[in-house]
């Protein structure tokens, strides 16, 4: 999550994102329910208690929110840390992204981590892939092959892309919590699956 740091210490900061459903956050807490990056979270909520709860969870979600709904993370990222909302619930990177952009003096929010396993906390992928309609396969698969190569990753360990690299003994340059000290929800890539899930709920909760 991000919040504002002169609205909020990190003492105030909620350990779930179950928490930010509670009546406390109403107008203080902000989304962008339409950004794809959501999803994951979405369903580590509905793998976890059920379609049922993560509907009235969004449901909950969308009324704290009151207003402070966003189009993408980076227009959340930017209404938190210019103080017009406190907390909102982003991946990791766009953060440090905004940090780059405004600089240290115009940084006036943080980010920090939900409790260990939780529901909110997700590890994510940014996946590739080829298409099997493609006339341009070998070329397509050499470009994967590259992405995924040593060299590939280091060029996105040493990006302003501010992701982790996947491929081994490649370590991110940027200062960044290391990725082994990450301690995400147990829900794995696959079970995170397509995004259907969280997308036919996102539909009723009127979020998209």
């Amino acid at each position: 999550m991000v919040y504002n740091t002169n609205l909020l210490t990190r003492r105030d900061l909620p350990a779930s994102a179950m928490e930010l459903a509670d009546p406390n956050w109403s107008g203080r807490v902000g989304i962008a329910g339409s950004e794809t990056d959501f999803q994951p979270i979405v369903t580590s909520v509905a793998r976890t208690y059920g379609d049922h709860a993560a509907l009235n969870w969004l449901n909950a979600l969308k009324a704290n929110a009151s207003g402070h709904t966003y189009p993408s993370n980076e227009s959340l990222i930017a209404a938190v840390n210019n103080g017009q909302v406190a907390v909102g619930i982003i991946n990791q990177y766009y953060w440090y992204r905004e940090r780059a952009q405004v600089g240290t003096s115009g940084t006036h929010s943080a980010i920090a981590y939900f409790a260990p396993h939780d529901v909110g906390y997700v590890l994510n992928v940014s996946g590739a892939g080829v298409l099997r309609s493609s006339t341009h396969q070998k070329a397509a698969q050499r470009f994967l092959a590259f992405l995924t190569s040593a060299q590939g990753q280091e060029i996105i360990a040493h990006s302003n892309s501010f992701e982790y690299p996947i491929a081994s003994g490649v370590t991110t340059a940027q200062h960044e919590t290391p990725f082994a000290a990450l301690q995400p929800n147990d829900i794995t890539i696959a079970e995170l699956g397509t995004g259907a899930e969280a997308i036919k709920l996102l539909q009723e909760a009127q979020l998209l």
